[in-house]
């Protein structure tokens, strides 16, 4: 017997776009929006999609339902005990990390709820977090035995050394105002106020000139893993080429005529 429309499984990431943002929204609710490999595959493949759509100015990744993500999914992971299917799992989920971090517009977390191990992974390796006041975070997995490794990778990125091993080596939580403290997010808003203040910030970066935010991106990351006289070196080729832009050219003739940019 067919599925009919309304009895048809809701896809497990959904998209909606509007005005040059992307939102793309971790669709497994009753498993707190747990990673799956079916979902880390889809994530990817909806970023190497907006990789290429000159459409798209912003992503924005969030949660359905109660929690932003909780992770991997440990149901999935026992399920399959062996060493091939762990490996397949870590690396294409790092695949997927470090695809956020290469796409070429800015991406925004929007938190809500419990953002754990992985979850906490993907609120670090997004570029920009915008978190509920009543958000919390956690890399928990030590609490089963299993320490968090891979999320380890983002969050010694974000935040201090001992602040990042604490949270390791304990599996505590840590509040939203802990975490915009220490800089694992960039705000904290009421929960009534969360989507307006990602679509402020999101419809900012929206207006910004694209080319210029994509090879801003793609030096932020660069220059973290160098020495400090590359960093410059790469900078100073990042900076010079922007300046050929016409587009940047026009806005600094605009600014110097005291004129709004055409």
């Amino acid at each position: 017997m067919p599925i009919s429309p309304s009895q048809a499984p809701e896809p497990m990431l959904l998209r909606h776009d509007v005005s040059g943002v992307c939102t793309l929204t971790l669709n497994r609710p009753d498993q707190f929006n747990s990673l799956s490999l079916a979902l880390v595959r889809a994530v990817r493949a909806a970023l190497d999609a907006i990789a290429c759509d000159p459409t798209v100015r912003v992503v924005v990744l969030a949660g359905a339902g109660r929690a932003f993500c909780a992770g991997h999914d440990l149901k999935e992971m026992r399920a399959h005990p062996d060493l091939a299917f762990q490996q397949t799992l870590f690396r294409e989920c790092g695949d997927m990390m470090v695809a956020l971090t290469r796409l070429p517009q800015p991406v925004i977390a929007r938190v809500h709820g419990v953002a754990t191990a992985a979850g906490c992974q993907l609120v670090a390796q997004c570029d920009l977090a915008i978190a509920s006041e009543s958000a919390r975070f956690a890399v928990s997995g030590i609490n089963l035995g299993l320490y968090c490794a891979t999320p380890s990778v983002a969050l010694v990125r974000n935040i201090g050394r001992k602040a990042a091993f604490e949270m390791l080596a304990t599996g505590d939580f840590i509040d939203a105002p802990r975490a915009l403290q220490w800089g694992l997010v960039n705000r904290v808003v009421a929960a009534a106020a969360l989507d307006e203040s990602v679509a402020e910030l999101a419809g900012k970066l929206a207006g910004k000139l694209p080319e210029a935010l994509a090879a801003g991106k793609q030096l932020f990351y660069r220059q973290l893993e160098m020495g400090l006289a590359g960093a410059y070196q790469a900078a100073t080729e990042t900076i010079a080429q922007n300046m050929m832009s016409p587009a940047t050219q026009q806005g600094i003739d605009a600014f110097i005529d005291k004129r709004p940019r055409g």
